[in-house]
């Protein structure tokens, strides 16, 4: 891979402030989503891929998959750009899903800066984010932690 001195960079352990808010923009759930996520995974769970079946559950229609929901969260908080050639390393996640997504949802993430460690010798920094997914109604479907590594400025190129 060619290296760009130009292209984007996120935000390095020493600028990232305890406290800092992050807000993706929304993605909305579609039924191909849920049929290329089980066509992916092998989880065909009826839940998930049969309508007929979910009609008859406390649901009323299928709900998508908490790990798809999670997925597309790690990528909409991946194109906010703060971790855009900065990241070292997603160590650890820790979620609840609490509420049904179902098709044509629009979901959005909250991320919030809650704490941040010094990994010198690893040339970067953990830090923790408070992770909420968070439905068009307002609804937390999914909230926890997510602790990443971003790299110390003085270990970067340029």
């Amino acid at each position: 891979m060619t290296y760009l001195p130009d292209a984007p960079k996120g935000i390095y352990f020493e600028d990232i402030e305890v406290g800092r808010k992050m807000v993706t923009r929304g993605r909305t759930i579609t039924e191909a989503d849920l049929v290329n996520f089980a066509a992916l995974t092998g989880d065909f769970n009826p839940m998930h891929t049969d309508a007929e079946y979910m009609k008859h559950s406390p649901f009323g229609q299928r709900i998508a998959h908490g790990m798809l929901t999670l997925s597309y969260a790690v990528g909409q908080a991946y194109q906010l750009g703060f971790m855009e050639r900065t990241i070292i390393a997603f160590r650890s996640l820790e979620m609840k899903f609490s509420a049904p997504v179902f098709i044509g949802d629009t979901l959005h993430v909250e991320l919030v800066v809650r704490e941040k460690k010094e990994a010198r010798r690893m040339g970067g920094g953990w830090v923790t984010l408070d992770v909420k997914i968070i439905n068009q109604e307002g609804k937390t479907v999914q909230s926890g932690e997510w602790v990443v590594m971003l790299a110390l400025r003085e270990n970067s190129e340029g």
